[in-house]
């Protein structure tokens, strides 16, 4: 039943290496959140290499996404 007032907005084709990404980066951030919070220095240092467990896996998802559309080349710094 719509009404067509709502604008749709365009799709992009999302992967499973593009929904990984975003999960691994979440769940980097998350962690660190409970490293912060952590009241035992050994607990938070096992939160913290989590972490970078999981942008490790963030990582290498991301560059799994960037090899599979090579024609979009990320955005170049400008010259000054």
């Amino acid at each position: 039943m719509s009404d067509g007032s709502r604008v749709r907005a365009a799709r992009q084709r999302v992967t499973l290496d593009g929904q990984l990404v975003s999960y691994w980066q979440r769940e980097a951030l998350r962690l660190e959140g409970l490293a912060a919070a952590s009241r035992w220095g050994w607990v938070a240092r096992g939160y913290r290499r989590k972490a970078d467990r999981a942008r490790q896996q963030a990582a290498r998802f991301e560059s799994r996404e960037r090899a599979r559309a090579p024609d979009v080349s990320p955005p170049e710094a400008e010259p000054s």
